[in-house]
C-alpha cells in the first residue's frame, strides 16, 4: 500500500497529433487512467468529503493538534492538497495550551503554581468532523470529547472561518453531522463517546443550535456493535446514515436507511474486508461526481502510520449502496463489496495534473505553511519566521520531556516510506536545552543536540533513554530520519549533507492518542534553568521513497 498512482490513458499532446494525422485508433486502444489505494497513505482519519461545483473538499480528525481540522482540496478525488484549517487554535480549555509542570513568565523566569494549571489534552480535541455546503456557506461540525459539539462557517473553504459556536454543550458526545432537508428543516445526528447510540436533534436553520427533544434513532449492540461516525444523506426519498461498526481496526462500513428521518432504520453491511488484506474499511463520506458516479472516501487502520485514506466506487441497487468490488464467490445477491486495490479514475469531466499534500518547507514565508500543526496550541511568543528570516526559530520552554514540551512543530507523514531531513543551527542553545528532529508519539524517538557542561553533544533518544554521541564543534548540522516498515532510522551529517552517519538502532513507531507517528521539529529547556535559548531550523525536506 503506497502512494496513489495514475496511469494516463495517453499523453495528450501526442494524442492530438495522432488525431491530426488520422490515427484515432491508437488513442482508442489505450487503457483508462487508474488509481491505486490508498489514495493518501497519510493519517487523515475519519474523513468526510463534499463536492462544490467541480471541486472536492475533505476534512479529517485532528485531535489535540493545532491548528485544528485540516481542509484538503481535489479536482479528481484522488490527488489532494492542503488549503487550510478551520480552527487557528483550540479555544476549548486551558489544557489545550499544554501548560507545563513548571510555568514561566515572559522572561523565562519560573513562576510558582497556581498561576497556571498543569494538564494536557492528548487524544482530546477535534473528533470526526463533517463538512457540508448550504446556502452559499461551508459548514464544519465537530465534537471534542470533553466540551461538546461545535460548528464553524466560511464563505470559502480556505477561510477565514468563523469562531466555533457551541451547538450542543457537554462532555461525552462525538461524530456530529448536520443535514438540511428539502423543506428547509435542519437536523443534527451524532454519537456518544464509546460508540454509543446515534442521536438525532432538530436544529435551527442557521445550524447554530438544537431544540426540542433529542431521539435515539439507532441502537443495536448485537447487530450494530460500536456504532459511530454517522453521515446523514437523502436520496430518492430515502434517508441514509452511513456509519461504521465493529471498531476501527477490523470493523466494516454499514448503511442504515428509512423513509422517515426519525426511523425506524434497517441496515446492511455494504463494505467488508472480503478477501483483501484490508481488515477494517471504516468510516468516511459519500460523494457524487457531476456525471452521477458515486464514491466513498474512508480510512483503514495502518498501525503506526495511523488511519490512511482509501477511495471506493459506489453503485446503487434497489436503493441500497454497494461499495467496492464484488467479493469472489459471494454470488450475485451479495449486499456488500470488498475494497478495491486498483480502479479506473473517477469521471470528473476531465484530466488534471496530479498534486500532493505539501511537505517540504524552506521557511522563506512570514506565514506558517499549511502542512504544519503544533502538538497543542503554541505559545506564539516562542516561535518566529521573521526574527531570523529564512529560518523557523523555536524558543525553548522548560519541560521535563518532549511530550510535555510546547511548540513542537509537526506535520502528517505522507508516505509509508519516506526520508525527512532538516538543517539545524544550534548556536543559540543554552545549558540544558535540547533540540532536534523527532517521530512524535508515545514511545517517542528523536535525534538532536543537548547543551551540557558548556558543550554541545549529539544525542539519540528512544523510549526516554538517551545515547550521547560526539561533541559538536560547529553550529550547523543536518538531521535525518528514514521511515519504513513502521520504524524510524536516524542519521546526521556534519559536512553540509554530503555524508550521513547512522546513530541509534531502528526505533519502532507507535499509534498514539488516536494518531499516527509524525515528524516533528522541537526544542525544550531544563526546568532548573531560568534562561531559555533558541533553535533555528533552516529548512525541512521530505522525500518519498518508492520500494
Amino acid at each position: 500500500m503506497f502512494a496513489s498512482m495514475i496511469r494516463p490513458a495517453m499523453v495528450f499532446g501526442a494524442a492530438l497529433t495522432a488525431l491530426a494525422v488520422g490515427a484515432p485508433a491508437i488513442a482508442a486502444t489505450q487503457p483508462p487512467a487508474t488509481y491505486r489505494n490508498p489514495i493518501l497513505p497519510a493519517d487523515y482519519s475519519d474523513p468526510d468529503v463534499i463536492r462544490v461545483g467541480d471541486d472536492y473538499y475533505m476534512v479529517a480528525s485532528s485531535f489535540h493538534f493545532s491548528p485544528g481540522v485540516p481542509i484538503l482540496k481535489s479536482k479528481d478525488l484522488v490527488h489532494w492538497t492542503i488549503v487550510g484549517h478551520v480552527l487557528p487554535k483550540l479555544p476549548f480549555a486551558p489544557e489545550y495550551d499544554l501548560p507545563g509542570p513548571v510555568p514561566t513568565d515572559d522572561t523565562g523566569a519560573r513562576m510558582p503554581p497556581p498561576q497556571r494549571t498543569s494538564g494536557q489534552r492528548y487524544a482530546g480535541g477535534v473528533w470526526a468532523p463533517s463538512i457540508r455546503h448550504h446556502n452559499g456557506l461551508f459548514y464544519v461540525y465537530f465534537a471534542t470529547p470533553y466540551e461538546g459539539v461545535f460548528m464553524s462557517t466560511a464563505e470559502r473553504a480556505e477561510g477565514p472561518w468563523s469562531p466555533p459556536t457551541v451547538v450542543v454543550p457537554g462532555p461525552g458526545l462525538e461524530d456530529p453531522c448536520p443535514f438540511w432537508d428539502d423543506d428547509g428543516q435542519a437536523y443534527l445526528v451524532h454519537g456518544k463517546v464509546g460508540a454509543g447510540p446515534l442521536v438525532l436533534h432538530r436544529m435551527a436553520p442557521d445550524g447554530k443550535s438544537v431544540f426540542g427533544e433529542a431521539k435515539v434513532i439507532a441502537e443495536d449492540p448485537k447487530a450494530l456493535p460500536i456504532l459511530e461516525g454517522p453521515k446523514l444523506y437523502k436520496r430518492n426519498g430515502w434517508y441514509y446514515i452511513f456509519a461504521p461498526i465493529g471498531g476501527v481496526e477490523t470493523g466494516p462500513q454499514a448503511v442504515l436507511r428509512s423513509r422517515n428521518i426519525w426511523g425506524p432504520y434497517e441496515h446492511r453491511e455494504v463494505l467488508v474486508p472480503g478477501r483483501t488484506p484490508w481488515k477494517g474499511p471504516h468510516q468516511g463520506g459519500w460523494v457524487e461526481t457531476p456525471s452521477g458516479q458515486g464514491w466513498f472516501i474512508h480510512f483503514n487502520s495502518a498501525g503506526a502510520y495511523g488511519r490512511i485514506v482509501h477511495l471506493q466506487p459506489v453503485t446503487w441497487k434497489d436503493d441500497w449502496p454497494f461499495m467496492g468490488e464484488p467479493i469472489p464467490g459471494a454470488g450475485p445477491d451479495a449486499v456488500g463489496g470488498q475494497p478495491v486495490a486498483e480502479h479506473p479514475m473517477p469521471d470528473v469531466g476531465g484530466r488534471f495534473p496530479p498534486v500532493h499534500p505539501q511537505t517540504s518547507d524552506t521557511f522563506d514565508s512570514a506565514k506558517l505553511g499549511v502542512q504544519w500543526e503544533w502538538n497543542h496550541n503554541p505559545d506564539d511568543r516562542r516561535w518566529s519566521l521573521t526574527q531570523r528570516p529564512g529560518f523557523m526559530r523555536l524558543t525553548a520552554s522548560p519541560a521535563i520531556n518532549l511530550v510535555s514540551a510546547r511548540n513542537t512543530l509537526t506535520q502528517v507523514l505522507q508516505s509509508e516510506s519516506s526520508v525527512i531531513t532538516t538543517r539545524l543551527d544550534v548556536g543559540g542553545l543554552v545549558e540544558g536545552q535540547r533540540a532536534g528532529l523527532a517521530m512524535f508519539g508515545q514511545g517517542i524517538s528523536w535525534i538532536g543536540v543537548v547543551q551540557k557542561s558548556g558543550g554541545r553533544h549529539l544525542v539519540y533518544s528512544a523510549m526516554g533513554a538517551e545515547t550521547v554521541g560526539p561533541v559538536l564543534k560547529g553550529r550547523f548540522l543536518d538531521l535525518r530520519v528514514a521511515v519504513s516498515d513502521q520504524k524510524a532510522r536516524y542519521s546526521y551529517s556534519l559536512d553540509g549533507g554530503k555524508t550521513f552517519t547512522d546513530f541509534g538502532g531502528p526505533a519502532p513507531l507507535r499509534f498514539s492518542w488516536w494518531k499516527g507517528a509524525r515528524p516533528a521539529l522541537f526544542t525544550y529547556g531544563d526546568p532548573a534553568q531560568a534562561k531559555q535559548g533558541v533553535a533555528d531550523f533552516d529548512w525541512v525536506k521530505v522525500s518519498k521513497v518508492t520500494p
